[in-house]
């Protein structure tokens, strides 16, 4: 009976050797000749290690896993699509994209890159199609002159002519997030192996497995792909945190990590700032506060302005706080720039905090950390109740420079109201920023009430 090992968004599990070791074990062990270890994206970066190494750290990985199958995330373009190339060649595992092409129009990374596959397990055909999402250009600049088509219309295409080699199963590997559904309504796949989105599913739609192992390597799902009476796939859900440590791997990263020379200590926190999802992505927090107060301070600006999705899970900034834990907060080379916006527009943004503007993030996340502005929000009537820059109400027609990531004016996922033409001046690169602000000003883990979430209370501004 054929199994998949699936794993996704394990982005910065480099970044710590044992858990990348943990992860490894537990893949390595639940392997087999009747297994296909399966990624569905973002298994090349963000991180720490993986901006050092322009994500090849991420081939010990898959070299200990023996990977067989993965598909693009909108991260793994984190540094161009020639490294990504590179990436590609080097891989052992299959790389299968329906809709990633080059700007000629030519798939991406012909000759290593195919739209579907055929796995024979034990006699059982098994056929895998790729997608990604078709936003990834505005949500990862650095992807912006690749062409993504209609995912649906791919994978609908692969999937007949999988069909049509008899396979007897379809495996969609999917970075779509909250695409998966209509994925499973409109192709006839058998399991929907999912990423972009953070949080953990395991479902069926429309009879489709649909799962999804959430991220940084902490599960690792078993699927069955005849499984239960019915003949339906079934999935056994594998936590790695007491996984042996596959230590070949753990050894390897180790000395990458040592290599990187980030070990410079900053600055000594006063307590945690923790950077769970539940934090950073629920309102006001210590670690929102302080990348946003320093934008303010590096551009001398009357905003910080940071999205909360660019804000990466990990271990607590606690006691010594060293560049590569700053890196690791913010793990892309994106400037901090300033954009000039009216009053108007201004408080456009701040709608656009709490808006669910992205389509791999929940209804309830809280989208946007600041710095100069106190912002009373009521999350019943999804109004603002006040706002105040600098102590003052907003002025409509005044100008304000908000300090925020160059990311922002370029992508229309996330404060879709700033764009290119708002900007003003350019700074250093985001984790250059917090680097500086933190030798400068300290790392504070307490929070001072600038953004406060309340239920049915009425606007006096």
């Amino acid at each position: 009976m054929p199994r998949l090992l699936h794993y996704s968004d394990i982005e910065n599990v480099y970044d710590d050797p044992t858990r990348a070791g943990r992860l490894a074990g537990c893949v390595r062990g639940l392997d087999g000749e009747d297994a296909v270890v399966c990624g569905t994206g973002d298994t090349t970066s963000p991180g720490v290690l993986a901006l050092v190494e322009r994500g090849r750290q991420s081939l010990d990985f898959f070299r200990a896993v023996s990977a067989d199958v993965d598909t693009f995330g909108n991260h793994d373009f984190d540094y161009g699509p020639e490294a990504t190339r590179g990436v590609v060649a080097d891989s052992p595992q299959t790389w299968v994209s329906a809709n990633v092409f080059e700007e000629s129009g030519e798939r991406f990374a012909a000759g290593h890159v195919v739209p579907h596959t055929v796995r024979e397990v034990n006699g059982v055909r098994v056929g895998f199609v790729g997608v990604t999402d078709p936003a990834t250009p505005s949500l990862n600049p650095m992807a912006a002159t690749l062409r993504f088509s209609d995912p649906y219309a791919a994978a609908a295409e692969s999937v007949a002519a999988l069909r049509a080699e008899s396979v007897d199963h379809v495996v969609a590997l999917s970075h779509l997030g909250g695409g998966d559904d209509e994925l499973a309504e409109r192709v006839d796949a058998d399991v929907i192996l999912g990423g972009h989105v953070h949080s953990e599913r395991h479902e069926y739609v429309d009879g489709t497995l649909l799962l999804r192992p959430g991220a940084n390597g902490h599960v690792v799902f078993e699927v069955e792909l005849e499984g239960d009476g019915e003949n339906r796939p079934t999935a056994t859900r594998h936590e790695t945190a007491d996984a042996p440590v596959y230590e070949p791997l753990a050894e390897s990263l180790r000395g990458r990590v040592e290599a990187a020379e980030l070990d410079e200590v900053v600055a000594v926190t006063d307590g945690p700032l923790d950077r769970t999802e539940e934090t950073v992505f629920g309102g006001e927090c210590a670690v929102g506060n302080f990348v946003a107060d320093a934008y303010r301070w590096a551009m001398d600006a009357d905003v910080g302005l940071q999205n909360s999705g660019g804000i990466r899970n990990g271990p607590a900034l606690d006691g010594e706080v060293t560049v590569a834990d700053l890196v690791s907060v913010i793990p892309f080379e994106e400037h901090v720039v300033v954009a000039e916006l009216t009053g108007e527009e201004l408080r456009s943004v701040l709608r656009e905090c709490a808006a669910a503007t992205v389509d791999f993030g929940e209804p309830d996340w809280w989208q946007g950390h600041l710095s100069g502005v106190e912002l009373v929000w009521d999350d019943d009537r999804a109004e603002i109740v006040s706002a105040r820059v600098g102590g003052d109400p907003i002025i409509a027609d005044r100008t304000y420079a908000v300090a925020t990531s160059d990311y922002v004016l370029h992508t229309d996922h996330e404060f879709p109201t700033i764009e290119a033409r708002h900007r003003a001046a350019e700074g250093d690169i985001q984790y250059e920023v917090l680097a500086d602000y933190a030798r400068a000003v300290g790392v504070r883990s307490e929070t001072d009430g600038r953004i406060e979430r309340v239920s049915g209370v009425a606007a006096d501004d």
